[in-house]
């Protein structure tokens, strides 16, 4: 922001709500990128120069407005939750926070609409109240916004049953506003909603969620343990396939994970390998059959009617698994997969021998194209940058979809291409490309006083 006098840039958001504490701001800056070694050194002192905090779409227009004209760049936010930078300024300017729009503006039977910044857990507390409940959310549904899922989410709890955020019907449509210097409201409806779904906050400033729900279950939670891991994985593999039980979660843990989970230490010996599942209640009597089955043993069983007290399973999944274990050892990190289909999950177990405890397998069954895999997110103990990246393209020599959570930059974390269409959408509605730039190879950004 070399050209924009702060006390200029503050004056012209009067009425809205402003920080500029520099520890306010420097936190507000941040993400979980400091889940990667490789990220921490190369975002290093990040952050904007001002955040602000609209309480409405109209506070959103004058904002975006403001920055169009005075060609500021703008980073939009919501909890910080993800780990990839994402929120992270590359360029200072404006950081939008969305948090203090938190209107569930209606829920019917199947479908809500909500405003940018409603977290997830809220909005399933209210649309539980009729019967409905969200399909999926990460494992930071507690803290995550709706926005900030659909801009750098993809999936989580809930996908083994409804597939990904991006697929077709599990997002409905999308209220943007656009940086240009006469802002437009822009409605995005069916397979439109594709041009800002995980985009990573570079094409529009998303202000309105409409999202399917599906039918609220009795979900009980459950800790089996396993002798063998390859055997608990085939187990998640079964309980996938078993189109006749409500599953939420089926997360497969090679030891040592579960001793990172100091909380369950009482339902999983050492040198156990564990399942953590979320099952509709009605679905519990065939899952004691399919766990003796696999020769695997339920030690805890919490019923739904429990939840929401005392231990909560779903915060050891996903990303929380290694929130967990970091907690215990920094050095650790982790990696995003994606197995091809195979019901024998002969890679996952070449894998698991190949690298033995240096890449911790840990899996979440999801549901992609109509069939159950496995997902990963394997906890890796980090010794360099350059192990790191062996260890990625060893997984995707084998034909392991690796999603790289160590770069900030959008093509490299997986795509290799941003979406055509997104790529003209943003040509659309942010002329300047003052919208989180220096996250793309691909696009140029061309703002005067901030890009080289």
């Amino acid at each position: 922001m070399a050209t924009t006098n702060l006390e200029t840039l503050t004056a012209a958001f009067t009425g809205i709500e402003t920080i500029t504490d520099p520890n306010q701001v420097a936190k507000l800056s941040q993400d979980y990128h400091t889940f990667s070694p490789v990220l921490v050194p190369k975002l290093a002192g990040k952050v904007g120069d001002i955040v602000v905090r609209p309480a409405n779409e109209e506070e959103v227009v004058k904002v975006a407005a403001t920055c169009a004209k005075l060609r500021v760049p703008i980073t939009v936010r919501g909890a910080g939750t993800g780990n990839y930078g994402q929120c992270v300024p590359m360029y200072g300017g404006v950081i939008l926070d969305m948090t203090k729009m938190q209107e569930i503006l209606w829920v019917k039977p199947g479908v809500a609409r909500v405003q940018a910044g409603v977290k997830l857990a809220a909005l399933d507390k209210k649309t539980r109240e009729s019967g409905w409940e969200m399909r999926m959310a990460p494992s930071t549904y507690r803290t995550a916004t709706i926005a900030g899922f659909v801009a750098g989410g993809s999936g989580g709890i809930g996908s083994i049953q409804y597939g990904l955020l991006g697929d077709r019907g599990n997002l409905l449509g999308l209220r943007v506003v656009t940086l240009e210097a006469e802002p437009r409201v822009i409605e995005l409806r069916s397979d439109d909603v594709q041009k800002v779904n995980h985009a990573w906050g570079i094409n529009g400033i998303i202000t309105e969620v409409e999202i399917p729900l599906g039918p609220a279950y009795p979900w009980a939670e459950v800790i089996v343990t396993f002798d063998d891991f390859i055997t608990a994985a085939k187990f998640g593999q079964s309980l996938g396939n078993a189109d006749g039980m409500m599953k939420k979660t089926i997360s497969i843990f090679a030891s040592p994970i579960p001793e990172y989970f100091t909380a369950l230490h009482q339902y999983i010996s050492e040198g156990n390998h564990a399942a953590l599942l979320m099952i509709a209640e009605p679905s519990l009597e065939l899952l004691s059959g399919l766990v003796q089955q696999f020769g695997g043993r339920i030690t805890y069983q919490k019923p739904a009617q429990e939840a929401g007290k005392g231990l909560n399973l779903a915060e050891f999944t996903w990303n929380h698994t290694t929130l967990h274990a970091r907690t215990v050892d920094t050095s650790i990190t982790y990696l995003q997969s994606i197995f091809p289909a195979d019901q024998g999950l002969e890679l996952v177990e070449e894998l698991y021998h190949h690298f033995g405890e240096e890449v911790m397998m840990h899996l979440e069954f999801i549901r992609v194209n109509g069939r159950v895999i496995p997902a990963a997110l394997q906890l890796v103990r980090y010794t360099t940058a350059e192990r790191l990246n062996e260890i990625i393209h060893y997984h995707e020599a084998k034909g392991v979809f690796i999603a790289n959570p160590h770069t900030y930059i959008i093509e490299d974390g997986g795509r290799k291409v941003i979406d055509p269409e997104q790529l003209k959408f943003k040509e659309m509605v942010d002329p300047y490309g003052l919208m989180n730039p220096g996250k793309s190879k691909v696009l140029e950004f061309q703002i005067d006083g901030v890009a080289d």
